[in-house]
């Protein structure tokens, strides 16, 4: 629903320059999409380890860490897909004002979902698509989602009964289906400070 009339968004008596200044990087959403067990959540961890590492203030929003506190109350109803990303896209914009590196571990299968991102954060957003083929991820499978989709179980399932949409003009393809975790991370890294999210090291 819309906010009423007589509800404002609040002033700050710290702006967003100064805590970029004191963090001495900018703030920035990173979105990793792919499909299920594509490595987005292995990933967003490698990197906030090593952004805490260099003293980079960063934030890891897992899906399945919102599904279960934040968005517990969503299913996956068409609707309810787009509420998910809706309330993360509000969450990051909230941690990427306060000067933080928000990375973003979520499946978001549908371009009109990424678009969200897109229009909320605006240039502070960016795209990563962790490309693994569905066999790959079929194979790793490590929550076994994908065979009780194949089973019927789970109804909806992205790759399965679900369609996922590789996004057409990502910032960054990292081939994780192929690369091993350090590989991608390396690569992501790189990227990062060419794009001046992160100072050249």
């Amino acid at each position: 629903m819309p906010p009423a009339n007589n509800v404002l968004a609040p002033s700050t008596s710290v702006s967003r320059a100064q805590r970029e200044a004191r963090n001495g990087h900018r703030g920035a959403a990173i979105l990793l999409t792919g499909l299920p067990a594509a490595g987005k959540s292995t990933l967003a961890q490698a990197l906030h380890a090593e952004l805490f590492r260099r003293g980079v203030q960063s934030l890891v929003l897992d899906g399945d860490g919102l599904r279960v506190g934040l968005n517990r109350d969503l299913g996956f109803a068409d609707s309810d897909r787009l509420e998910n990303i809706r309330r993360a896209s509000e969450l990051a914009a909230l941690l990427v004002e306060n000067g933080q590196i928000v990375i973003l571990a979520m499946i978001a299968p549908l371009s009109e979902l990424r678009d969200v991102f897109a229009r909320r954060l605006g240039a502070d957003y960016h795209e990563v698509w962790c490309n693994a083929s569905l066999a790959v991820c079929e194979q790793r499978d490590p929550k076994g989602h994908y065979a009780r989709a194949r089973r019927g179980d789970l109804p909806g399932f992205t790759g399965v009964s679900a369609p996922y949409e590789p996004p057409a003009q990502a910032a960054l393809i990292v081939e994780s289906g192929a690369l091993s975790v350090e590989a991608c991370l390396d690569r992501l890294l790189t990227w990062l400070g060419e794009s001046a999210v992160l100072p050249q090291a």
